[in-house]
């Protein structure tokens, strides 16, 4: 086992981190993606320093094929993307860089400070880099080209006891980035780490302050537990915890209100998972139906209302934004949404085929003829 030093202002030296070698953390080089590597070599011949971070990091520990291989450096956005012509700048605020291979996409952020918070956007070093990510879990950073992690927060033996614990003090955490408490439900049910009591507590404390975080940040964090293939186990968490009261507060209440629906719906989401990991290019649509099916199965005996509403138009309409609305405020692309309704209502003995345009031509109808409606209504009472 190495450390790493720095010096304080009296110029003694202090022990920053521990460096595990190959022998020691296990990781196999041959695992790291060989474009991630070829990012990371660029970079560190071109005088900069450069690692892989975070989830990919903890996964290659214990065992599991990383999602995302995601890289950090000294770097700045206009320099990587002057050495990366396959390369584009995203983010107005704090600017990434992603780098294309093929189909893949690899994200490669610069070093942060924290002279601003842990969501400050200035550009510093990785000893001030590692005191802003989240948890100790996601605080490594691996050196392929050396075969060495680098630990500065005991991540290490953390994975190791299947702890999580936060990096940022816990009067700060939630309140800087409200969305962290998802990511550590999210890590509990898909990382076999366990969060404590004092923790889990924490969280419920401060689970309303998702209540202002903006409806697409919800909706990505959303989609980021339907494309899992740990739907159930992250929304059973997030539901034990208060969270998912704010990414589907009708669903949760509905759950709340009537114990047979939550039965249904998470029996839906194991369903859900199951089509994740055997349907890998499964569409959006395809996976919302397991989100909105029992809602649009309950809103209605659908063998009476096929056999006395000729106009499946109308039904259509009514039954889609009865469940634009369930789902809020999740906000989809339309026309996935659209496909998960149809599917729903086939399911359930209604055939109705629409396109976009017929659906928002009768939508538009409907709206009329309710609005003529209240405008009788007035005359009337006139």
């Amino acid at each position: 086992m190495l450390f790493r030093y720095s010096k304080d202002k009296k110029g003694r030296l202090l022990k920053k981190a521990v460096i595990y070698t190959k022998e020691e953390h296990g990781i196999k080089l041959n695992e790291v993606d060989s474009d991630a590597l070829r990012i990371i070599t660029h970079l560190r011949e071109s005088g900069f320093m450069a690692y892989l971070v975070g989830g990919a990091v903890r996964d290659l520990i214990v065992g599991k094929k990383p999602k995302d291989f995601d890289i950090v450096t000294s770097a700045t956005p206009s320099r990587i993307k002057k050495l990366f012509r396959n390369s584009r700048i995203i983010g107005r605020r704090f600017r990434l860089v992603h780098v294309f291979f093929g189909d893949k996409i690899f994200e490669v952020s610069t070093f942060r400070s924290i002279k601003d918070g842990s969501v400050g956007n200035a550009f510093g070093t990785i000893d001030e880099d590692v005191m802003r990510r989240d948890f100790t879990l996601n605080a490594l950073y691996y050196d392929p080209l050396e075969e060495q992690i680098i630990d500065y927060m005991g991540g290490v033996q953390d994975i190791k006891k299947a702890v999580i614990r936060p990096v940022i003090p816990m009067d700060k955490i939630f309140v800087e980035d409200p969305v962290r408490m998802l990511r550590a439900v999210k890590y509990a049910a898909t990382t076999g780490c366990h969060m404590s009591w004092f923790l889990k507590r924490k969280i419920r404390k401060s689970a309303h302050l998702l209540s202002p975080v903006s409806p697409s940040r919800l909706t990505e964090e959303l989609l980021k537990i339907i494309n899992s293939g740990h739907a159930y186990e992250i929304v059973s968490q997030a539901l034990a915890t208060d969270l998912y009261m704010y990414l589907q507060p009708t669903a949760t209440a509905m759950m709340y209100s009537n114990h047979s629906f939550e039965k249904k719906y998470l029996e839906s989401l194991k369903a859900l998972d199951e089509l994740v990991s055997k349907k890998h290019d499964a569409r959006l649509g395809e996976k919302l139906v397991y989100l909105v099916y029992d809602f649009i199965a309950g809103l209605t005996d659908w063998s009476k209302e096929v056999q006395y509403t000729p106009a499946a138009g109308e039904l259509y309409v009514k039954t889609w934004r009865d469940c634009r609305n369930f789902i809020l405020p999740m906000n989809p692309q339309r026309s996935e949404l659209e496909y998960a309704i149809r599917v729903s209502l086939k399911k359930l003995g209604v055939s109705v085929r629409m396109s976009s345009g017929e659906l928002r031509a009768a939508t538009k109808m409907k709206n009329m003829k309710t609005s003529n409606s209240e405008k009788s209504v007035a005359v009337a009472a006139n």
